[in-house]
């Protein structure tokens, strides 16, 4: 659709709310927005008058057209740009990078006898849950600590207090259960167990560490000191669960508490789950797209997306500013919940502090993860930057690094491998079977592998291919000294290609010890960035040619022994080698065994089976000789 197309769709759009869908020439959605008036929002996006980042400068460049969906309200607007951008992930929305589903406690109170249940969602069953937590091992402690001090079942039995079961589980052997499934407590006192896990999950824990300290002094006086113990340890796990749990004011309220930071490249809001008045927990987010964006809408982003996936809504969520559509998403969230759900922006008091310790965290978050990249990246492109400066060359933003293997000289094999910005491109590694070489000879075998990398490089420029072999390196790490590096450049001199050769001198034991550049040794830090990965390097390119030599041998060794079966053939012998992973397997393999491979009916399965018996006597008798 050209620009003159557009301005005729725009002319048709309609004053009404609704969503609408950028695409690009393919198709492809690029943008998915809502507005009160269709006309007037998305016309904006074409009016050379509107100021606009440089974001979506570059996304209107590509709009291709654009459609809508017309809705009765703002509300269904909102909840269909949400659902639509779940669905398409378009490349110029502001995007949560996390797809993250938080565990609760569940305690089934509908049942006669309530369970402890570990659970991801949160559903209108009746139950009671207490969360979300911050990892699934602290559910998992508090579920196990409180069957053990309450003996409040897990298991999915059906128990109804009538019927009773053949035998208790293993639970009841180990005391962490009551046997209601055998009538071995009423229904009241199992109740008023249950009673005393919800005070202790909605926060109060002094009860229980109370009534707990009480018993361990009341059992050592008795001198049950095996007992007491058992209560000690008991007291220790639930001081520990206690004070986990941050005290931010005392309403008993649910709340969550958003803080956002952000630099040139990255932004993260984090959220504080605040469940009965307890912090209980906290997790971080990375919005995609949105370093352009204001911290007003990065977080009317966030809350739109989060909310709409995650399984428990708070009545309270308090953010640092105040939003344009605050009152429409307060009215969105309400109607997903049932009830009142408020967004506020308190400026004092504890609430404020709240907020600034959320933000705190996520500038530490943001800081701590920005350290992280500065590493990796000193370690993948500083190094080849550090590399290149020491070689005084231009650039080695792409490196190859080649390496023979073979055994005596029998299926020599030469491995490629590629390194761009410091990291391994595997996409480009390459293998080459030796075509014209016979013996162990290293040197003529790398003149091979080489001469054709780069004869097929340029046959591919050549023919206006675009494959890796036509992309030719910044740099060529030979993992070999002067020879190894004089067969590189005679390939590359007698091709006409310009690539610089550097060679890894070794020590006597076998470690780098510096880099051979222009018939010259340069000494290299062994401690610096450079070192370490070359040495990577070095190890990467052995590790490529040994792993492919192994997997001929293997097969090789395969073939030369099933060809002396009678009643073996290519195809028979092609589907054993799939079915088995290695001959040591098939040796050691049944009849039956052998006969499950498709293709290999009883008698030739017998025949193979035997076969293997019979060479296996034959060494052993050579051995007694």
């Amino acid at each position: 659709m050209n620009s003159e197309q557009i301005q005729e769709e725009l002319t048709k759009l309609p004053k009404s709310p609704g969503v609408y869908i950028m695409h690009d020439s393919k198709g492809g959605v690029l943008y998915v927005g809502k507005a009160v008036n269709l006309r007037n929002r998305v016309r904006s996006y074409f009016r050379v008058s509107t100021k606009k980042t440089l974001k979506i400068q570059k996304m209107v460049s590509l709009i291709d057209h654009f459609d809508y969906i017309l809705t009765d309200t703002e509300l269904e607007a909102l909840v269909l740009e949400n659902n639509l951008i779940k669905e398409y992930s378009p490349k110029y929305n502001t995007l949560l990078k996390d797809d993250k589903t938080y565990p609760y406690i569940k305690v089934t109170v509908n049942e006669p006898f309530p369970r402890l249940i570990f659970s991801r969602s949160l559903k209108k069953d009746k139950s009671k849950y207490f969360g979300p937590y911050s990892s699934a091992g602290s559910v998992n402690d508090m579920i196990e600590f409180l069957s053990k001090i309450y003996h409040i079942r897990t298991c999915n039995r059906a128990i109804d207090g009538k019927t009773t079961f053949d035998r208790p589980c293993l639970n009841y052997h180990m005391k962490q259960c009551d046997a209601p499934c055998m009538n071995k407590i009423t229904e009241e006192e199992y109740k008023e167990n249950v009673k005393k896990a919800l005070v202790f999950l909605g926060g109060n824990y002094d009860p229980l560490l109370k009534e707990i300290e009480e018993k361990m002094y009341e059992l050592s006086e008795k001198l049950e000191f095996e007992e007491a113990a058992k209560y000690r340890e008991l007291l220790r796990s639930a001081t520990n669960i206690a004070q986990k749990q941050k005290i931010t004011d005392f309403d008993g309220e649910n709340k969550d508490y958003i803080g956002i930071a952000g630099n040139e490249k990255d932004v993260l809001v984090q959220v504080f789950f605040v469940r009965e008045g307890k912090l209980i927990g906290r997790e971080h987010f990375y919005m995609k797209g949105a370093t352009e964006n204001t911290d007003e809408e990065n977080i009317e982003s966030f809350i739109k997306q989060y909310y709409a996936g995650t399984p428990f809504i708070p009545k309270e969520i308090f953010i640092p500013v105040q939003l344009e559509e605050g009152e429409l998403l307060e009215k969105w969230l309400s109607e997903k919940i049932g009830g009142k759900v408020s967004i506020k922006s308190p400026v004092k008091g504890q609430k404020e502090k709240m907020l600034e310790l959320a933000h705190s965290n996520a500038l530490m978050l943001l800081k701590r993860d920005e350290e992280k990249h500065k590493l990796e990246e000193a370690r993948t492109k500083g190094a080849t930057e550090e590399l290149a400066s020491l070689l005084d060359i231009v650039k080695a933003d792409r490196i190859e690094s080649y390496d023979i293997s073979n055994t005596q000289g029998f299926n020599s094999v030469g491995s490629m491998v590629v390194y761009e910005n410091g990291r391994p491109k595997k996409s480009d590694y390459r293998k080459f079977r030796l075509k014209t070489v016979e013996g162990p000879d290293d040197y003529a075998s790398m003149y091979e592998v080489l001469n054709r990398r780069f004869t097929h490089g340029i046959n591919e420029i050549e023919g206006d291919n675009t494959t890796s072999f036509a992309i030719f390196p910044d740099l060529i790490l030979m993992d070999g000294g002067r020879g190894q590096v004089h067969v590189a450049e005679k390939v590359l001199s007698e091709l006409g290609i310009d690539v610089p050769v550097c060679g890894m001198v070794k020590d006597d034991r076998h470690r780098t010890r510096g880099l051979l550049f222009k018939d010259r040794e340069i000494p290299i830090d062994t401690h610096s960035e450079c070192f370490k990965f070359v040495t990577r390097v070095q190890d990467e390119v052995h590790r490529f040619a040994i792993e492919y030599h192994r997997s001929l041998r293997t097969k090789a060794q395969v073939h030369s022994i099933l060809d002396d079966i009678p009643g073996i053939g290519d195809k028979r012998r092609r589907a054993l080698m799939k079915y088995f992973k290695s001959i040591d397997e098939l040796k050691a393999a049944s009849v039956e065994e052998i006969s499950k491979v498709e293709g290999i009916p009883v008698n030739v399965a017998e025949e193979i089976y035997n076969f293997f018996r019979k060479e296996k006597r034959k060494e052993k008798n050579t051995e007694e000789k």
